[in-house]
C-alpha cells in the first residue's frame, strides 16, 4: 500500500511540474510575442519557443497519461492534456499561417486555462479529495 502512495505521489510531482512547465512556456511566448514589435531577434525567438511550448505540452499529456496509469490517478488530467495538445497543434497552424486575428487570442485562451489547470493542481483541495479517494 505505501508502494502505491509513492507512485501516487509521484505521479503528482510529475504532473505539477508538466502543468506549471506547460503555463511559464506559454507565458513567455506571450512576452516574446511583444518582442516581436520591438526586436529584430522577437521572431527567432517567438519560432524557438514555439516549439519549447509545443514540447510542453507534450511532456503534460505524458504526464497526465503516466498519474493516472502508473499513479492511479484521475483522467481527468488526460483529457485536459489532450485538449492541450489540440489546441497548441491549432496555435502552431495558425502561426505558421500568419494569422494573428485568430493566433493572438488562441495564445490568450491558452494561456488562461493553462494557469486555471496549474491552479486546479495545486489546490489544497484537490489535494485532499484525491486522497480521501484511494
Amino acid at each position: 500500500m505505501a508502494r502505491q502512495t509513492t507512485a501516487q505521489q509521484r505521479g503528482l510531482t510529475f504532473l505539477k511540474v508538466g502543468i506549471a512547465l506547460q503555463t511559464l512556456t506559454l507565458f513567455l511566448q506571450a512576452v516574446t510575442a511583444g518582442m516581436l514589435l520591438t526586436s529584430s531577434h522577437g521572431y527567432l525567438l517567438h519560432d524557438v519557443g514555439s516549439k519549447v511550448m509545443y514540447a510542453a505540452v507534450m511532456l503534460y499529456l505524458l504526464a497526465a497519461v503516466l498519474a493516472w496509469r502508473l499513479g492511479g490517478g484521475s483522467p481527468r488530467p488526460v483529457l485536459y492534456a489532450t485538449g492541450f495538445l489540440v489546441l497548441a497543434s491549432a496555435q502552431v497552424a495558425l502561426g505558421v499561417a500568419h494569422v494573428p486575428s485568430l493566433h493572438v487570442p488562441l495564445g490568450v485562451v491558452m494561456f488562461a486555462l493553462s494557469t486555471l489547470a496549474l491552479c486546479q493542481t495545486l489546490s489544497p483541495r484537490l489535494l485532499l479529495r484525491s486522497a480521501t479517494r484511494s
